[in-house]
């Protein structure tokens, strides 16, 4: 029986993109924000385009942090945050004042604050390190790397750091815990890369 994938629709986000790549894989996936299709998918993905502010009332006008926080932090269903999606896991975000996240990941997500020569936002293909073995990079042989576009970024404990990549500073790339995964990358547009991503999240 396949998997079923359920993409979060709250209008916000680059879900096509996504829904494309998962699809390729040979998945079922849905773009949703139904009851139904959050509760009997195995796995969510939360996507995240744009403002963290606009991106939070959204998923609350809509009434679904109640509802994912149900499936995903009670009955412990998988979930995989990718850019401000991630950041929406954090407990807080400092972008355009100080907005309270999910708050599945104890954290803060802070602007960059870069070095001379590197600009914000953060655009292009940038190699990732891994900080642990999680399930997300398990089909890796070589050193992955993936495409950013983001000017705010998250900060946390080193415990839940699955990766981070250098830009005038070590950025997190990407965070896990338990159920919940986030990357502030972009797989849906890295390539065979982010197929992989994809396929690891799924595979567990």
């Amino acid at each position: 029986m396949k998997q079923k994938i359920a993409i979060i629709d709250y209008g916000v986000g680059n879900v096509y993109s996504v829904y494309n790549s998962i699809f390729k894989l040979g998945y079922k996936v849905s773009i949703s924000s139904t009851e139904e299709a959050i509760k009997t998918a195995d796995f969510l993905i939360l996507p995240g385009v744009g403002a963290f502010e606009t991106a939070m009332n959204n998923l609350k006008a809509k009434k679904l942090d109640a509802m994912l926080t149900e499936e995903v932090v009670y009955k412990k269903k998988p979930l995989l945050g990718i850019c401000v999606g991630m950041q929406m896991l954090s407990t807080v975000s400092e972008e355009n004042g100080e907005h309270e996240g999910l708050n599945w990941i104890e954290g803060r997500v802070k602007k960059l604050s870069l070095p001379k020569g590197f600009s914000v936002p953060h655009v292009g293909w940038n190699d990732v390190h891994l900080a642990q073995k999680v399930p997300l990079f398990e089909k890796y042989v070589n050193q992955p790397h993936f495409y950013f576009d983001h000017s705010y970024h998250f900060r946390c404990d080193a415990k839940y750091i699955a990766a981070t990549c250098d830009y005038g500073m070590a950025v997190i790339a990407a965070v896990q815990k338990d159920n919940i995964f986030g990357v502030q990358f972009h797989p849906e547009k890295s390539q065979t890369t982010g197929l992989k991503l994809f396929r690891s999240f799924f595979n567990q």
